[in-house]
């Protein structure tokens, strides 16, 4: 991770080697935390952050289900957010919000324990690699299940839940390969450690729908919305195993991994990324890049060109 200058910090912009926590704060103790992956791209007005509204208003619902109460609103997190790409002077990041129970009590139940929240700012390029994103990954079914929706919250973008992330992408890796694809305890196809998961088959898209215990993506809700509008023909339904061997193309979407395609599960070649799967990246790419204004006017923020010295 390179390092910047600043991390916005319960209300005001730090140095990043003084943005730190107490080693008894309850979120590193027990996975009591939510965040956000967001990312900042360069464009021909500058820089501007992708769908960052929708993210924040992700992470305060993402607080609710677990029973937190964020002490900024999300228009105050949008500020903030604004205030440290300036800050930084980024012309394109990723940006990490995250809200967790900080030092108080160490029991599980959270009593006294405020609720700290943060937003770090850093570059970072394609998550799998430039390679991945022209090319293609080659992914393996976990025998990690993915937690079921009875289990915890899994619309809930919560730090606990994403150890069951961590097993099966170290699984995975370990064998291999360059990414891992979970199932739910009944074998339907749910997300990848960090991604939802698109099937293409006969010019249809296919993608889980949400009883299939995936994090509603927001780069997932992007290309369904990107797909349908340049005609493509899309379903939301419960996929199996063998959807995944027998597919024409399978792509994974998340704001990481942006669109990546896949060229292999589990030995079944799939080929080289094929035509939707290609499609769809480019549509998405110029979106978020601003160089096309059939989507982006309204899912870009601009971020103000003045250095800012305190947040909201």
């Amino acid at each position: 991770m390179e390092h910047t200058r600043y991390i916005w910090k319960n209300g005001e912009l730090v140095e990043w080697a003084d943005a730190t926590v107490h080693i008894g704060v309850h979120g590193l103790h027990y996975g009591s935390g939510v965040f956000e992956g967001i990312r900042a791209y360069e464009t021909s007005g500058g820089p501007a952050v992708f769908r960052l509204r929708d993210h924040l208003e992700r992470l305060e619902r993402s607080a609710r289900l677990v029973k937190m109460t964020l002490p900024y609103t999300p228009s105050e997190l949008r500020a903030a957010t604004l205030d440290l790409l300036a800050a930084n002077e980024a012309d394109s990041a990723y940006i990490r919000p995250i809200a967790f129970y900080g030092a108080g009590g160490l029991g599980v139940l959270t009593r006294d324990n405020p609720v700290e929240v943060a937003i770090m700012s850093w570059p970072w390029g394609a998550y799998l690699g430039e390679d991945a994103l022209e090319h293609g990954i080659r992914v393996t079914v976990s025998t990690w299940q993915r937690v079921g929706a009875n289990v915890v919250p899994h619309v809930a973008k919560a730090t606990g839940v994403y150890l069951n992330s961590l097993l099966a992408l170290q699984e995975a890796t370990s064998a291999g390969y360059d990414e891992a694809i979970l199932l739910t305890p009944d074998g339907h196809v749910a997300d990848g450690s960090g991604e939802n998961v698109f099937v293409v088959r006969d010019d249809v898209v296919f993608t889980p729908d949400l009883s299939a215990s995936i994090l509603p993506g927001i780069t997932r809700e992007t290309v369904l919305e990107i797909a349908r509008d340049l005609g493509h023909r899309v379903v939301e339904k419960p996929l199996i195993r063998t959807d995944l061997y027998l597919a024409d193309e399978v792509f994974l979407t998340g704001t990481a991994a942006e669109v990546t395609p896949v060229r292999e599960v589990d030995g079944h070649e799939l080929g080289p990324p094929g035509p939707v799967t290609l499609e769809l990246q480019q549509a998405y790419l110029d979106t978020v890049h601003g160089r096309s204004d059939r989507w982006s006017p309204a899912w870009l923020d601009p971020v103000p060109q003045c250095r800012a010295t305190s947040a909201a």
